[in-house]
């Protein structure tokens, strides 16, 4: 069910296996499926696109869901014992030892830096899921005892009836509502990662988030609620500028890191948890922390330019993610917001906005210009493209001072993706 990158993938997996299995593939995109050269020599299988193309879903043994597809739209009360993934198939049948980790920000950091952490350490390990790599394009080269890190969606984790040996919640707040029928829905998602573990398992979650604590419930693994505060309550915290693992201090807030903010020293915190856990060397996972670069569009600097820094920041697709960025770069003066529309609330952020110091709020459709209806006058700028957006930055930030981009919405109906978007973003930015 989805024939993009992950279901294409599976097919490949499948054929190489069972040449000869009867297959149905199904995709809402008619050209996905009749345009396919995989396709076009395989007599057992059968097409199905269009609209109708997930009609009779209770008819088949199994079906292997991309995380694209949302079922949001059908009942799938009966038919949920036979939907599972790529994701599950690897957790129940693959004898690996994993790490999953997920949240609605901070996700692709985390899981980043604690496969660089392993990998310095000379830990066989491989990273994969939401990160780009589909897990069946090298789940049969995979050598026995390596270590999986997994970046884990929400769409991942729907069905899923497995979870990692170590699972991470990092944080949960709007995201991806028209994917799914409710709010709820997404977090109860997220809260597959940990739901199905055993005693043995470690469970690490974002204490400080009110989504997770009014969501995790009776974990079975080993607990550990890591915090910015110094509670009783929490396992990993922060006392005297020194981050604790229980009673123990084990790295100073104010050690070299590219990585800004106290949004991504938070990350850092679980990805020390994790090297805690397995009796890492944590001298050498400090070097490692030192040493990471922040990944592309996510608080990346993209240069100096006639006295303005610029920075990219299009992973920011919630308002959390924007407000984390103003506060960890503290000096932006020009803050470009605008994407697809997808029923997030805005009123906190806009409240956020007009308390604010930045000066010149770029507004891009569609949920930009919706945004600055409600924003201070002085401060909002309305455009209709990125250009135009990128060339009014250029002539109103203060030398000095920042430009940020931190969409605040998704991409999509505007770019393919947010990729897309901050590659065009850093191309403006670098041009006279």
């Amino acid at each position: 069910m989805g024939f993009g990158r992950e279901g294409q993938s599976t097919y490949k997996l499948i054929r190489k296996y069972l040449a000869d299995k009867y297959l149905w593939i199904a995709d809402k995109k008619v050209e996905a499926l009749e345009n396919s050269e995989l396709l076009s020599n395989d007599n057992n299988i059968e097409l199905i696109s269009g609209d109708g193309y997930l009609d009779n879903l209770d008819e088949y043994d199994l079906i292997i869901k991309a995380p694209g597809v949302s079922l949001a739209q059908i009942d799938t009360s009966n038919i949920k014992n036979k939907i599972s993934s790529q994701l599950e198939l690897t957790l129940k049948f693959f004898k690996l030892f994993t790490i999953g980790v997920t949240g609605t920000k901070g996700k692709s950091t985390t899981s980043s830096l604690i496969y660089k952490i392993l990998k310095d350490q000379n830990v066989r390990c491989e990273l994969m899921g939401n990160i780009g790599i589909p897990i069946f394009d090298t789940i049969d080269e995979i050598k026995k005892g390596t270590t999986l890190v997994l970046e884990l969606s929400s769409h991942q984790l729907e069905f899923v009836t497995k979870s990692p040996n170590i699972a991470i919640l990092l944080n949960i707040s709007p995201e991806h509502l028209d994917h799914y029928k409710s709010f709820d829905d997404y977090a109860n998602a997220k809260c597959n990662i940990y739901k199905n573990q055993s005693g043995i398992d470690w469970f690490f979650y974002g204490a400080d988030n009110d989504v997770v604590m009014e969501k995790v419930c009776n974990p079975n693994g080993k607990v550990f609620r890591v915090s910015m505060t110094n509670s009783e309550e929490n396992n990993i915290f922060i006392k005297d500028e020194m981050v604790y693992f229980n009673d123990e201090p084990i790295y100073g807030i104010n050690e070299p890191r590219t990585l800004k903010g106290d949004f991504n020293l938070n990350n850092i915190m679980f990805a020390l948890g994790v090297a805690k856990v397995l009796e890492l060397d944590m001298d050498l996972a400090k070097k490692s922390i030192a040493e990471f670069k922040s990944l592309p569009h996510r608080l990346e600097h993209v240069g100096t330019f006639d006295g303005v820094d610029y920075y990219d920041n299009c992973i920011g697709t919630v308002p959390m993610a924007t407000i984390e960025a103003i506060k960890a770069l503290k000096n932006v003066d020009t803050l470009i917001i605008g994407g697809m529309d997808r029923g997030i609330d805005y009123s906190e952020f806009i409240q956020f906005l007009n308390n604010s110091n930045i000066s010149n709020i770029v507004c891009m459709p569609k949920t930009g210009h919706d945004i600055a209806k409600k924003l201070n006058s002085e401060k909002s700028i309305i455009v209709e493209t990125l250009e135009e957006a990128v060339e009014i930055s250029k002539k109103v930030t203060k030398k000095g001072m920042s430009c940020l981009i931190s969409p605040t919405a998704a991409s999509y109906g505007f770019f393919k993706n947010f990729e897309e978007k901050g590659d065009r973003f850093q191309e403006l930015v670098k041009s006279k």
